[in-house]
């Protein structure tokens, strides 16, 4: 057992969180109970995640996908009452971490993501350096990348050729990180892996000669929230689970 503050205490220096500009609040976005005994963890704060959650006792739950985004209308109506409500009625706290989870060295969705599929980083990219970069273990082609995906992740991924070059260079960053595929090929990538795809990067991949894989936004960001709950379960003696929601996105 531990209290709600030093929990998120130690998340706040732990993940770094004051070094990121984000989208949206990260730490506590609702306030529950003062000690915390049991932690759930999943990806996104939906209302079925919250409800789970319940059921299995949690006093906290922790998210990469917390409830409130810049640009958002702001009304508590319609869903959002509805995922409030039940947090506030079973007194459960919400912690939330986006950016900073994503980037951490060890505990991030990068990093765990890399080491779901045997990659190891030898340098970052991108904007607040998000992404990730490293030699692949042995140079191999985009179809056999996009197999080793699909074993390691469970899903098929959509993937988007280059020029057939021999993949040596592998740049990945989880979640809707399309938008850093230019910045992927600046790096020196043959390939980039991220977990979705919009109409640009396929015209990208064929004219640049450099591979696009989107393999999935939950199934990319999976990895770091278990991996900080085990962490926090460590730290301070908590019993944790992490409840996996299938997300087709």
């Amino acid at each position: 057992m531990t209290s709600r503050h030093s929990l998120e205490r130690h998340l706040h220096m732990e993940l770094n969180v004051d070094r990121f500009k984000d989208y949206g609040p990260n730490g506590l976005q609702v306030e529950g109970r003062a000690e915390v005994r049991h932690l759930v963890c999943g990806v996104t704060a939906s209302l079925a995640l919250i409800e789970a959650a319940i059921a299995a006792g949690a006093d906290a739950i922790l998210v990469h996908h917390g409830l409130f985004w810049r640009g958002q209308d702001g009304r508590v109506t319609g869903w959002m009452k509805q995922r409030l409500a039940r947090l506030l009625a079973a007194d459960v706290s919400l912690l939330a971490y986006h950016l900073p989870l994503d980037a951490h060295a060890e505990l991030g969705n990068n990093a765990q993501l890399g080491r779901v599929l045997g990659w190891q980083a030898d340098g970052r990219f991108g904007e607040q350096d998000l992404g990730f970069i490293g030699a692949a273990a042995q140079p191999l082609s985009l179809q056999a990348l996009g197999e080793q995906i699909e074993q390691g992740l469970g899903r098929a991924p959509v993937l988007a050729p280059g020029d057939g070059r021999v993949l040596k260079r592998i740049a990945w960053c989880t979640g809707g990180a399309q938008g850093y595929f230019e910045q992927a090929i600046a790096a020196g990538a043959d390939v980039f892996v991220t977990g979705e795809i919009s109409e640009p990067q396929a015209h990208l991949a064929a004219e640049t000669g450099v591979a696009f894989i989107a393999a999935g936004h939950h199934a990319t960001e999976r990895y770091g929230v278990q991996a900080l709950g085990q962490h926090l379960a460590q730290q301070f003696g908590l019993s944790q689970q992490f409840i996996d929601l299938p997300n087709p996105a």
